[in-house]
């Protein structure tokens, strides 16, 4: 263990082990990806895909094991923990930082099939990211403005529909889709921006899991609802963890049926959409509830939400 070293120090070693292995990981990634493009039948393409997933774990795996090693942080995962790498499941969670992808995948990296993001098409066309992500069967969606539809009607449901077909080889391998359903981390400004009514988040938008829904359908065994806690981080969680600040990482998994969502309906209906965001709201109603207990129970110091802290106090 080197946390005992200087926080300035265990920052630089932190930063430079988790660069140098993203690079190593995505650059087998990348090569694997140019394997696959050339690969014959999709028996060999799912089989490529599927050590490609490996190596996603495999970067998991390596930044726990470096904070491990340089940091003395404490994962508490508490819940519904017994899952299965062989279902399918649509995961949601509240979002703070930007190291909520590493921390989601290093917990979940032996429960669920490695998490998988809805990404816009333009990505693709980006030169190494975005064969990486296809080479890691990332689904690449394309998402038309109202303004758009509302010029061209044959537009509506298009999007749904090419979505749908990229994601036709989910049926022969698990996956687990992840949803940041608050669209943005949470930030104080952002907070007192949007009047949210929660005290721990910003807003949920069901759009983005309303449209997995649609374009997945009964695919999904389950839905997880994740919530994410950093008791004793300061507001910059990533830069907190890299010196080794953060002592507890908290993630709460509650599993559900996944929704049903008539596409139809919900594309054309307004009261249909108002619905599903009213369950939506709730279901953030009781994340916010347990995060205040949760809080409330620790013995760590809360640097995460000064603001709101005040505010109730």
């Amino acid at each position: 263990m080197l946390n005992f070293l200087p926080a300035p120090i265990l920052y630089v070693l932190n930063t430079t082990l988790v660069i140098l292995s993203t690079i190593v990981f995505a650059t087998l990634i990348i090569i694997g990806g140019l394997v696959k493009l050339i690969l014959p039948g999709q028996t060999l393409n799912n089989l490529m895909s599927h050590w490609l997933t490996e190596l996603m774990r495999g970067w998991a795996i390596t930044n726990g094991l470096i904070l491990k090693l340089t940091c003395k942080l404490e994962w508490k995962v508490t819940g519904d923990t017994e899952l299965s790498r062989q279902s399918w499941y649509l995961v949601v969670s509240n979002h703070l930082s930007g190291f909520d992808i590493a921390a989601l995948c290093y917990v979940f990296r032996h429960r669920i099939p490695m998490l998988k993001f809805f990404l816009k098409r333009s990505l693709i066309y980006v030169p190494f990211l975005g064969l990486g992500c296809w080479a890691l069967n990332m689904p690449f969606m394309r998402r038309h403005t109202p303004a758009q539809i509302k010029k061209n009607p044959n537009l509506k449901g298009k999007d749904m529909e090419s979505t749908r077909k990229a994601c036709e080889h989910f049926k022969h391998l698990p996956t687990s889709i992840m949803n940041f359903v608050e669209g943005s981390r949470y930030e104080a400004k952002k907070h007192q921006r949007q009047n949210s009514p929660y005290q721990y988040l910003l807003k949920p938008k069901a759009g983005g899991i309303a449209f997995a829904l649609a374009t997945l359908g009964s695919q999904f065994d389950k839905m997880l609802d994740v919530t994410l806690i950093y008791p004793d981080s300061a507001p910059d969680i990533l830069a907190a963890i890299l010196r080794g600040e953060v002592t507890q990482v908290q993630v709460h998994i509650r599993s559900m049926p996944a929704p049903k969502i008539d596409a139809q309906r919900y594309l054309e209906e307004a009261s249909y959409r108002a619905e599903f965001q009213q369950w939506l709201n709730k279901l953030w109603a009781e994340k916010d509830a347990l995060i205040a207990e949760r809080l409330r129970e620790s013995s760590l110091e809360q640097k995460v939400y000064p603001e709101v802290k005040s505010q109730s106090a």
